[in-house]
């Protein structure tokens, strides 16, 4: 049996797995859904489930690599007498999903997929990564330094990582590395040894009302860290710093800045490459390189090592699992080219990200013009971010706005694209409102050629941007 104290506060869950042999995923091709078939797969239990007819890098993961069957589209039949277990997506409840529906009525046990990770990684030495960017690459490149270095953890992360073909390590240790979502209070699930804490600029305002609300949350988050754990923490920001104080375990902080535990230092971009020195607590670590671009994915990666030199990882094996690092899906991620133009995908929807992946390419690539496609997402956060979104594009030479992608938690609220672009032409000088994502391609397409790069940005679906342009 498999347990963990689950939202202490009001209540205690546990999942008996010795009865369990079918378990039903609601929402299947979430990247951390997937990452969780795997791991249970691995572990003897029969995975199916549905989800929409929507196509994701996740429906590769699914049928080639896992071998799961499952439906498109939902429906309350799918719900057989010889399902032992509901995971579901947190995207869904009783009164947006039948099957959701189905499934309670049934009294089929069901547990929502933070409460299910929860179990798995409360069971273990957890460590999360956790902070509003950054997360899905650092808690990827700290798996991997981990995987390399021969310390063969367990790791769910939200995207693909390339090297892995897919989200999950199932390790044999005891480390188990996640993710760790602050959304819809997430973090009451977890409890962990140790964590990162990259970022914590306000996000989620659906949920976080106030920019207060939403550092709170992280407080709390810390709080639980054991005294033997560690924070590994960003030290060039007052907000992270100041978040740490209320860790009673060892803070770690990581930077550029003089002041910091473990200090980056000699910066230098080269070849394509990123190259800098690393040192902690007056100790040389030696030096390093990413392919991956970006100064911000230098300190993802100085997190990475802090966290892995504290458990003892080889140093030579965690500068190999850099400098091999290849970075994960939808992160800077070259789609190809369309009459010489780079093509790019990248999933920042929060101003910080937009200005750091755009600094990044400017850097990259200092000679070609750079459009940059923004899908906004979400209304609320479009609306309470809108003034920090129209001076986020300082990098690009041309952007275009698309309609708000409202995804599954809202259909409508309070503002439009075309705010965005009204208030963006205050600080850019070409700004323009192309509503849907055929309408772009069909813009772009005899526009752009060996002097552009396009970058296709956004969590919606504007990769399809991207892919619809590609030279076929």
């Amino acid at each position: 049996m498999i347990s963990a104290n689950m939202k202490r506060d009001n209540m205690n869950r546990s999942v008996d797995f010795s009865r369990i042999k079918k378990i039903y995923f609601i929402g299947i091709k979430g990247s951390g859904m997937v990452a969780l078939v795997e791991i249970l797969s691995r572990r003897g239990f029969e995975a199916t489930g549905s989800d929409t007819h929507e196509k994701f890098f996740t429906d590769d993961i699914l049928k080639k690599k896992l071998f799961v069957k499952y439906h498109e589209g939902f429906d309350a039949v799918h719900l057989t007498s010889d399902i032992d277990l509901v995971i579901y997506s947190t995207a869904y409840n009783e009164k947006n999903n039948e099957e959701f529906k189905a499934a309670k009525y049934k009294m089929i046990p069901m547990v929502s997929y933070p409460e299910i990770l929860g179990i798995l990684f409360n069971q273990k030495y957890g460590i999360a990564v956790s902070g509003t960017h950054g997360k899905t690459t650092t808690t990827a490149m700290l798996a991997e330094i981990f995987r390399v270095a021969g310390l063969d953890p367990t790791a769910v992360v939200g995207s693909l990582v390339r090297q892995w073909r897919g989200s999950a390590l199932v390790g044999r240790s005891d480390f188990m590395i996640i993710e760790a979502d602050e959304y819809q209070g997430k973090f009451d699930y977890y409890f962990p040894q140790s964590a990162i804490l990259t970022s914590a600029d306000w996000d989620h305002p659906d949920y976080f009302k106030t920019p207060d609300d939403y550092k709170k949350t992280f407080i709390k988050f810390v709080q639980k860290i054991p005294r033997h754990g560690f924070l590994v923490v960003s030290g060039d920001r007052s907000d992270t710093l100041e978040i740490a104080k209320s860790a009673k375990c060892n803070v770690i902080r990581y930077g550029f800045e003089k002041d910091n535990d473990l200090k980056i230092k000699n910066y230098e971009l080269r070849d394509g490459k990123q190259f800098f020195d690393l040192s902690i607590s007056g100790k040389d670590l030696g030096s390093f390189e990413l392919e991956i671009p970006g100064k911000h994915n230098v300190l993802n990666a100085a997190a990475a090592v802090a966290m892995g030199y504290k458990f003892n990882a080889n140093l030579e094996k965690i500068r190999e699992a850099l400098s091999d690092f290849e970075g994960t899906s939808r992160r800077f991620e070259y789609i190809g080219e369309r009459n010489g133009a780079i093509l790019i995908d990248d999933y920042g929807h929060h101003p910080e990200e937009i200005k750091a992946t755009l600094r990044a390419a400017r850097e990259f690539f200092p000679k070609r013009r750079i459009w940059c496609v923004f899908h906004p997402h979400t209304f609320t956060r479009t609306k309470a971010l809108l003034s920090e979104f129209s001076q986020s594009f300082e990098d690009a030479d041309r952007v275009i706005v698309l309609d708000i992608y409202g995804s599954a938690r809202e259909a409508q609220g309070g503002v439009h694209s075309n705010d965005l672009v009204k208030l963006a032409k205050k600080y850019h000088k070409s700004v323009e409102y192309i509503p849907t994502i055929p309408e772009t391609v069909e813009f772009l397409k005899d526009k752009i050629n060996r002097e552009d790069l396009v970058i296709a940005m956004g969590a919606g679906n504007v990769w399809e941007v991207a892919e619809g342009l590609k030279d076929k």
